[in-house]
C-alpha cells in the first residue's frame, strides 16, 4: 500500500548529509527499511537474517503510521546516496516515539547520526509533540550512546513487547527549527 507523499522539504543538512521527509515505501525508504531490519534482527540472532525473516518482521510493522497527521519517515541521504532512515510515530500527551533510527554501516562515523536525530525532534515539534520517548535493546549500545549524548534519559516503562529491554525519554524544548 503506498504511503502519502510528503512534499515538505528537507527538515536539515550538514556536511554533505540532507534529512528529507519521505513516504515509507519509496525505493530508497523500503531499501533503508529493510537493511535496518536486516541488521538489527541479524545482531539480535547472531547470525544473518534471511530474506524471509526480513519479509516477516517488515509485514503489517505499522510503518503506514509514520505519515502525516500521525507521524513522520525521514531519509538521510549523504551526498545524495540514501544512507539511513528514522521515523517518528505521535502517541498521546504532546509525546512522539522516536523509531527505525538507522545509518547504513558505511555511512557512520561522518556525522549524520546526531543531526539525524536532531532532524527527527524537529520533525517531532512540528507534529506538535513536546516530549520525546523509543524503547531499545540493551545489545545496541551503539544507540544507546547516541540517545544518552544528546540528552535522552533512562525511564520508566511506557510500553511493553518483544525486544524492548531500556526506555528512554527527552524534553524537546524551543520551536521547530
Amino acid at each position: 500500500m503506498a504511503g502519502p507523499a510528503d512534499t515538505a522539504g528537507p527538515t536539515g543538512t550538514a556536511r554533505g548529509w540532507t534529512f528529507t521527509p519521505e513516504a515509507y515505501d519509496t525505493a530508497d525508504a523500503s531499501a533503508l527499511r529493510r537493511a535496518y531490519y536486516d541488521d538489527v534482527a541479524s545482531r539480535y540472532w547472531k547470525r544473518p537474517a534471511t530474506k524471509a525473516e526480513v519479509d516477516s518482521g517488515l509485514t503489517n510493522d505499522g510503518v503506514e503510521r509514520l505519515a502525516p497527521p500521525t507521524g513522520r519517515f525521514l531519509v538521510a541521504r549523504y551526498d545524495g546516496e540514501p544512507a539511513g532512515c528514522g521515523g517518528v510515530l505521535l502517541l498521546d500527551g504532546g509525546r512522539a516515539e522516536l523509531t527505525r533510527v538507522f545509518l547504513r554501516h558505511g555511512f557512520r562515523g561522518k556525522g549524520g547520526a546526531g543531526e539525524l536525530l536532531r532532524s527527527l525532534e524537529d520533525a517531532a515539534r512540528e507534529l506538535g509533540a513536546t516530549r520525546m520517548v523509543l524503547n531499545t535493546r540493551l545489545d545496541l549500545v551503539e544507540a544507546r550512546a547516541l540517545y544518552t549524548r544528546h540528552g535522552y534519559a533512562e525511564i520508566p516503562a511506557y510500553c511493553s513487547g518483544p525486544y524492548m529491554e531500556i526506555w528512554y525519554g527527552k524534553e524537546l524544548a524551543g520551536a521547530a527549527v
